[in-house]
């Protein structure tokens, strides 16, 4: 099968072109035009077994009519009307002293298809039902024809249908335009609505947060404080307060622990879940999805002093994140694919599967876990990019600065 794809490049920058250059599109319309009234003006209509070509030559009014004509199609786009009064009345010069007249009139049906596509509907109907009037009776009145050949007819027919086409043209413009405008709203609404939910999810679970420690941690603080203080005078009520205390840490822990595990996707399996969040355990954290079925390929190439702990623990996440998704989306045949390179300053870290192009994973931008993994990355001052690949699978990518301000790091240990 021939590859189109050339074509099609070159297609496309034709046609931008074009856009950027209407005034030359323009001027060559004219000259087709001006070529098509020229051959048309050496045909005669009425030879004895129908119409000819070559058996007559236009006179020098028909060439000079003929010239200003084309030449007025070159600004059909600044002024349409303009250069349809202009086709117009020299098209009905023609009709009236020529015998048989040179085809000028074609200009006229070209500038009337340019108002059409460019003004309302009840301006082409006027201007349209004008000019098909107009045209078709000069050419009925000071034709030497009879009124009802087919010459006549045409003119009619033509302009009755540059004015439709026109105006086809023109309404299917405005309806591509409210596509997509509607479109472009619709994506602006959704991803601001992504945003506020986003923002609304964050305030609940501060406010769950601050609500589970602050009470725990302050009872922590005055049984800490009684411990000390009657820790030499009265060591039984010390240890009746420090016994408080690890009461209050432990169900401090278990809320904190349930929290958490609301923001946790339901059905994750159980062998992502390794606890040791480093790449010191990547490769622990690898066998555990061997064992699971998912065959995993790693290539590292981080030699050298140890990211910072936030890097570290961004780097597992995003590994364990992405592999899950694997797991989860790719297909029970899908491979994967885990690269770790320290590049200068920056430590990369790529994810990708050869799972089929259908069910390679979440869009990008979609998904919960995809939405963790970007705001960990962020957070850092990173950048994370995912989507499908050409042929097939999905990529995760993120590169994550080695430098990292002491108040990120603070937040993410």
């Amino acid at each position: 099968m021939p590859d189109v794809t050339p074509f099609a490049a070159r297609y496309d920058r034709v046609r931008n072109w074009l856009r950027a250059h209407p005034l030359a599109l323009d001027g060559a319309l004219a000259v087709a035009a001006l070529i098509c009234m020229v051959a048309g003006s050496f045909a005669d209509p009425n030879g004895p077994h129908g119409p000819t070509f070559g058996t007559r030559t236009p006179d020098a009014r028909s060439a000079v009519l003929i010239l200003v004509a084309a030449c007025a199609l070159v600004f059909r786009r600044r002024e349409p009307m303009g250069v349809l009064l202009v086709t117009g009345a020299v098209s009905v010069v023609e009709l009236v002293a020529g015998d048989p007249a040179a085809p000028v009139a074609m200009s006229a049906v070209i500038a009337l298809y340019t108002v059409a596509s460019r003004t309302d509907r009840p301006t082409t109907w006027r201007v349209g039902l004008l000019t098909m009037t107009v045209l078709t009776a000069a050419a009925m009145a000071f034709g030497s024809s009879p009124w009802y050949t087919q010459e006549n007819l045409g003119i009619f027919a033509w302009t009755g249908m540059a004015a439709a086409a026109g105006d086809a043209v023109r309404s299917r413009r405005a309806f591509v335009d409210a596509i997509r405008e509607r479109a472009e709203r619709a994506e602006r609404t959704r991803e601001e609505e992504a945003g506020r939910r986003v923002a609304e999810e964050r305030l609940r679970i501060a406010r769950d947060l601050h609500d589970v420690v602050a009470h725990h941690i302050a009872l922590v603080n005055v049984q800490a404080g009684v411990a000390a203080h009657v820790m030499d005078k009265r060591p039984d009520q010390a240890k009746e307060a420090l016994a408080h205390v690890r009461e209050a840490s432990r169900s401090a822990l278990n809320e904190l622990r349930a929290t958490v595990g609301l923001l946790r996707q339901s059905g994750d399996p159980e062998a992502p879940t390794a606890p040791a969040p480093g790449l010191a355990v990547l490769d622990e954290l690898v066998t555990t999805f061997r064992q699971a079925g998912l065959p995993v390929e790693v290539a590292r190439a981080d030699d050298g002093d140890p990211p910072p702990a936030a890097v570290d623990l961004a780097a597992y996440r995003i590994i364990q994140e992405a592999l899950t998704n694997v797991r989860k989306h790719a297909g029970k045949d899908a491979k994967a694919e885990v690269s770790v390179v320290r590049v200068g300053s920056t430590l990369e870290v790529t994810v990708i599967d050869n799972g089929p192009a259908d069910a390679a994973g979440p869009s990008d931008g979609g998904g919960h876990g995809l939405l963790g993994m970007r705001e960990r990355v962020t957070a850092l001052g990173g950048t994370l990019t995912a989507g499908p690949r050409y042929g097939g699978g999905f990529r995760v990518q993120a590169i994550l600065p080695l430098k990292v301000r002491a108040a990120r790091a603070g937040e993410d240990r």
